[in-house]
């Protein structure tokens, strides 16, 4: 399958709000007499992403807007943009839980359907999105795809957060995007539960009569001061729950969802087996 190529992408119409961050980096860029292949070599990416920052065509990612701060020199102009370009990213539903993800000292989720966000490749991404209803334009497919796997950087942020998933078995046999993409998913995770010790991924066998995951997907978040918060999705969109009688039987049922799975050994083994018989 193709992936297109960032550079290759353009938005057709930017939005506003993309305009004006890209007015921003190109009056600082030239303020600081450098050039856009300055930029690009200084903070490692061509010059034709930088060249579309500057003319709204794409959105500039946090670590961009963090780095191109420092070398521009904007003295926090640009990081002062990095919320309103992550409301560019994210349906407003889900902007909020993107970021708790950023600050939790805790991250769990059950999934039935596909493979938790956090862990999907950008194969795997990227026919997800392709396989959308109603179809999405390439530029809207990559620009979810990069949201994506920006948000994945919470797996190795510092301080890192506790992290586990329980994922149905289904999962593991479904191939989006063909079975070589689900191969390659299946190894990726293998690899992040083994270089990542804060990391637990478990599985939900298909022969379990019944869990306590039934009534569907669901992900947690526990952060530094405390407080616990949930996001429940669902076909037209999610929601971020607050309150604690709801949260607390959702920690609950994920908690029978973890003693109920196969422990995290037990389903790596499974999901080797699988992906060598692919």
């Amino acid at each position: 399958m193709a992936t297109s190529k960032p550079s290759e992408v353009n938005a057709a119409q930017p939005s506003p709000a993309r305009r004006h961050v890209g007015d921003l980096i190109r009056n600082f860029r030239s303020r600081a007499g450098l050039t856009r292949q300055d930029v690009g070599d200084r903070l490692l990416i061509s010059e034709s992403l930088a060249g579309a920052y500057e003319r709204g065509e794409r959105i500039p990612t946090t670590s961009f807007l963090k780095d191109a701060d420092g070398v521009l020199d904007a003295r926090g102009a640009l990081k002062s943009c990095i919320p309103l370009m992550e409301d560019e990213k994210y349906p407003r539903t889900f902007v909020g839980w993107v970021r708790l993800e950023k600050i939790a000292s805790s991250v769990s989720a059950y999934e039935n359907m596909t493979f938790p966000g956090l862990l999907q490749t950008e194969e795997y991404i990227q026919a997800l999105y392709e396989e959308r209803v109603p179809q999405l334009s390439e530029a809207e497919i990559q620009k979810n795809v990069e949201a994506r796997l920006e948000r994945q950087a919470v797996l190795s942020r510092d301080p890192l957060p506790i992290v586990a998933f329980v994922i149905e078995e289904s999962v593991l046999q479904r191939p989006i995007g063909g079975k070589s993409v689900l191969r390659n998913q299946m190894l990726h995770v293998l690899k992040c539960t083994q270089a990542m010790n804060h990391l637990m991924v478990q599985v939900m066998p298909t022969p379990r009569t019944a869990h306590a995951g039934l009534h569907g997907p669901f992900q947690l978040a526990s952060t530094p001061d405390g407080r616990n918060w949930a996001y429940d999705e669902g076909q037209t969109g999610g929601t971020l729950i607050s309150k604690p009688q709801q949260v607390n039987q959702l920690i609950d049922r994920f908690g029978m969802l973890r003693a109920q799975a196969l422990t995290p050994w037990e389903s790596a083994e499974l999901i080797e087996r699988m992906a060598d018989q692919l």
